[in-house]
């Protein structure tokens, strides 16, 4: 049964996509299920986000449609109004939860409300001495602990989660293998080298994701793609991901980045997929390394990682996600972070 905890919740979604996304929009994916979940536990949550969303919370709403789907919309306006209007309303709530980044942080010392900001990771330095004046009076959660950053003060860690049982399992791969990218394409991703893998190898490669960056996808996706070795399926919308990550040999996570989190690596365990991601960012906290798939430092670590891919034993990987990264996990540690925010 749920149990009532007396605190009034607003919650402040990005208005890229809607929320819950319709296929991309991690950001949004990760309001939408924190705010379903508080609600199952009996908590009043109003939810600000784009007039399309879907939530069983009280919807406030601004922008009519996510600037992403409509170029139409300036997002400079339509994010100052989105959040201007949460800030003008603080006093009828105990707790802002904050999962927009920086800006409403610029707004948080004009209320009284306390501020609560989970940092999705940081896209780039310059936004950092935003962070860092609202250091101490504004309360931070970090997504692993290899994004914290050092000049700034965090109550918690609260490791993403994903609804496990909407996953499907599969206690092995597709009858014709292949080897998945799954995410934004973008350098940052590592597409490129993920494509120079899998011809090494000689495995088909499924490539799935929106095209964050035109012109690396011009340049390094492209000319290799023959609908054969090498495949783009598109981005993949929430009914067909189980199928897509489930069928995988493995999820090649090639980053040339300090990756803050990863879904798509915790939902590829979740179907029971190993995955083959190189040791950076979050990816230790993660993977169990030889466990539910392998950590390596460069392609041909990787590519010897391909041909042990098998000894990995796939209901291992599910158990990894049920244990660590489920949304029950997620909800009861923010539900702590804002007990512990308000008993202050």
């Amino acid at each position: 049964m749920p149990v009532k905890f007396n605190m009034k919740i607003a919650m402040l979604s990005p208005i890229s996509w809607r929320t819950p996304p319709r296929h991309y929009g991690p950001w949004e994916w990760v309001v939408s299920m924190l705010t379903e979940g508080l609600i199952k536990r009996g908590i009043d949550v109003t939810l600000y986000a784009t007039a399309d969303s879907v939530t069983g919370a009280v919807l406030r709403h601004v922008v009519p449609r996510p600037w992403s789907e409509d170029t139409e919309l300036d997002p400079k306006v339509w994010e100052c109004l989105h959040v201007s209007a949460l800030f003008e309303e603080a006093d009828q709530f105990d707790l802002i939860h904050n999962n927009f980044d920086f800006l409403p942080l610029s707004y948080s010392a004009l209320v009284e409300t306390p501020t609560l900001t989970t940092i999705h990771g940081f896209s780039s330095p310059k936004i950092l001495p935003v962070y860092r004046k609202y250091n101490g009076r504004a309360h931070y959660v970090a997504i692993s602990e290899s994004d914290r950053h050092p000049d700034l003060d965090y109550i918690a860690t609260v490791h993403h989660g994903i609804p496990v049982s909407d996953y499907p399992y599969r206690d092995k791969p597709a009858d014709e293998p292949y080897l998945l990218y799954f995410g934004r394409i973008h350098h940052d991703k590592g597409t490129y080298e993920t494509i120079r893998l899998a011809k090494q190898v000689g495995i088909p490669l499924v490539i799935a994701g929106i095209i964050q960056d035109q012109n690396y996808f011009d340049q390094y996706v492209k000319p290799y793609l023959d609908d054969d070795q090498v495949r783009y399926i598109g981005s993949v919308g929430p009914d067909d991901k189980g199928e897509v990550l489930g069928g995988a040999l493995a999820l090649l996570h090639l980053i040339n980045f300090d990756e803050p989190f990863g879904l798509s690596v915790a939902e590829a365990m979740a179907c029971g997929t190993p995955v083959i991601a190189f040791n950076r960012g979050s990816m230790p906290e993660l993977i169990n390394d030889q466990k539910t798939g392998f950590l390596v430092d460069d392609l041909y670590e990787a590519r010897e990682a391909i041909s042990r891919v098998d000894k990995i034993n796939r209901p291992d990987c599910r158990r990894h996600v049920e244990e660590k990264f489920s949304v029950d996990l997620m909800v009861e540690r923010y539900i702590g972070v804002y007990k512990q925010i308000l008993g202050r």
